[in-house]
């Protein structure tokens, strides 16, 4: 593209912009690569799959590893629906602004809060994945203790977890060019280690794939036999393939965002199950001793599989590769976080709106809440400290939130259909966008259904998913319940008896004029 017609281009991004009432500020500089990157990133099959591993085939046996085309199919279904709002409303805090379209002010606030305070406990979950990883690739970076002790893992894993959300944070304050430079390269990395991998285990297979016919007896004495094992099993899959909404949170940054975040969406979820799923079938087929108790241990997992089929020196480099993908999955996470904050302060949604939504004049990004969600993300964390089970009962609570601030975005949207206000009138059948035509409302359904179904199969109080191993307290077991609904109606309260007189954008980023034939704002109530 040149000079000239990147000038104009940006030009026309701006405009659209300023048909949503804002007024361009964030630095639009990403490509293509970059934005398929972000949502690649976010769901970080390396990260997710190496960090869960132990947990799905602890629950469920070698067979749990048909939850992974399961969760792809409905979380494509998501996807789709995402895509489709992805290509008419590129805007900064992607969710929040696409219920405020959808909906009313009151589900758009909701979802905003939601997606806001689950992404920063998603932060806090995601760098405890270092702790899983580094010590494996060299012990000194067990810290604590040597590993035995009862609380060394658990307090190890928060200064590794800290170290890394330090990292985030000063990336992050320094522009979004520099993020994604780190991120493309990293989801570069990522990319051809999954390929050397899948293509190593496959090397070294000892067992056909009838391996994922295997139960290894987990259903036995559960109420619903294998089911039961099985629905526990499948959270270690929910909890990877999410996500994917990072590259339209970041539209505002984007070069033609319209084309570019629906295809990065479609592309990162598709990508990520390809490859993700090789690595698991190819892993169950490649290790020694399908028995070994390993492969259900925190401590071994798939990384084990992969030491066992490569050797100590080989399997090393491909630990180093894994921490990368942590590194830049966490990234992403606190990059798609910050546009969230920035994007409901901007409508003056938060206290201290006005702080939160001041981009900074030299890096162009919102420094305030890049420094505010790292501080909380590291908060979480030190509460957690002398908590062995930190892992599950974080990773649970962090992933319900999403898919039910991801279900206020598909329920309002299937409502529009309904009744006829979607998709737009003006911009349905535009040229160019992403639209499911026919298929819209029964792909919306499906992730209506879906959505559903995996919140409360996640947010079920199970001690085998929140208070596996003792010692036994009941706010561990029904922490997600207890927290969720907290949050919800802390939430929910606040709103309604404080911020909604107050909101409206902010006049430092209001857009100075409307702009002629500009794209519609509301489908909803205003």
């Amino acid at each position: 593209m040149t000079g000239g017609a990147r000038e104009d281009r940006h030009a026309e991004d701006g405009d659209h912009l300023a048909g949503f009432g804002y007024r361009q500020q964030l630095d639009r500089s990403i490509g293509r690569f970059a934005s398929f990157a972000a949502g690649v990133s976010y769901i970080s099959i390396l990260t997710g799959t190496f960090q869960l591993f132990y947990f799905g085939f602890g629950a469920g046996g070698p067979a749990y590893v048909w939850s992974w085309p399961l969760v792809f199919v409905g979380q494509l279904m998501v996807a789709l629906c995402f895509a489709e709002l992805a290509a008419r409303f590129p805007v900064a805090g992607s969710l929040y602004n696409w219920t405020k379209r959808l909906g009313n002010r009151t589900t758009a606030w909701m979802a905003g809060w939601m997606m806001l305070t689950a992404s920063i406990v998603t932060l806090a979950a995601t760098v405890l994945a270092y702790q899983i990883t580094l010590p494996q690739l060299w012990s000194g970076f067990q810290l604590v203790g040597d590993g035995t002790g009862t609380y060394d893992y658990a307090v190890n894993a928060v200064i590794l977890g800290s170290a890394l959300i330090v990292f985030t944070t000063l990336v992050n304050v320094f522009g979004v060019k520099l993020m994604s430079r780190i991120n493309s390269a990293g989801v570069f990395v990522e990319l051809v280690a999954a390929v050397l991998i899948i293509v190593l285990l496959a090397a070294n297979i000892t067992r056909g794939p009838d391996v994922v016919l295997d139960t290894a007896g987990t259903g036995e004495g559960q109420d619903l036999g294998y089911l039961g094992a099985f629905l526990v099993a499948a959270l270690a899959s929910g909890y990877v393939m999410y996500g994917f909404d990072t590259a339209s949170s970041m539209g505002e940054e984007t070069v033609d965002p319209r084309r570019t975040a629906p295809r990065a969406i479609l592309r990162a979820v598709t990508a990520s199950f390809v490859l993700g799923g090789l690595i698991l079938l190819f892993g169950l087929m490649a290790v020694e001793d399908i028995r070994d108790p390993q492969l259900s241990s925190s401590t071994g997992g798939l990384q084990y599989v992969l030491l066992q089929a490569s050797g100590s020196g080989i399997g090393r480099v491909f630990l180093l590769a894994i921490v990368v993908a942590i590194t830049v999955c966490c990234l992403a996470v606190h990059t798609a976080t910050i546009r969230m904050m920035f994007g409901m302060a901007r409508d003056n949604n938060l206290p201290g709106a006005a702080r939160l939504a001041r981009v900074h004049p030299r890096f162009k990004t919102p420094v305030v809440p890049a420094v505010v969600i790292g501080l909380l993300s590291i908060a979480i964390l030190l509460i957690n400290i002398r908590q062995p089970q930190i892992f599950t009962v974080i990773t649970s609570i962090a992933v319900v939130m999403i898919y039910l601030a991801y279900l206020l975005v598909t329920v309002p949207m299937l409502l529009s259909r309904l009744r006829g206000r979607w998709p737009l009138p003006a911009e349905g059948g535009s040229r160019g966008h992403f639209s499911l035509g026919r298929w819209g409302l029964p792909v919306n359904v499906l992730a209506v259904l879906w959505g559903a179904g995996m919140a409360i199969n996640l947010g079920w109080p199970r001690r085998e998913v929140y208070n596996a191993a003792e010692p036994y307290h009941w706010y561990l077991q029904w922490g997600a319940a207890v927290f969720i609904g907290a949050i919800a109606l802390a939430g929910l309260a606040y709103y309604r008896l404080r911020q909604r007189h107050r909101t409206g954008v902010l006049p430092d980023h209001a857009a100075e004029r409307p702009v002629p034939g500009g794209p519609q704002v509301a489908v909803g109530e205003a």
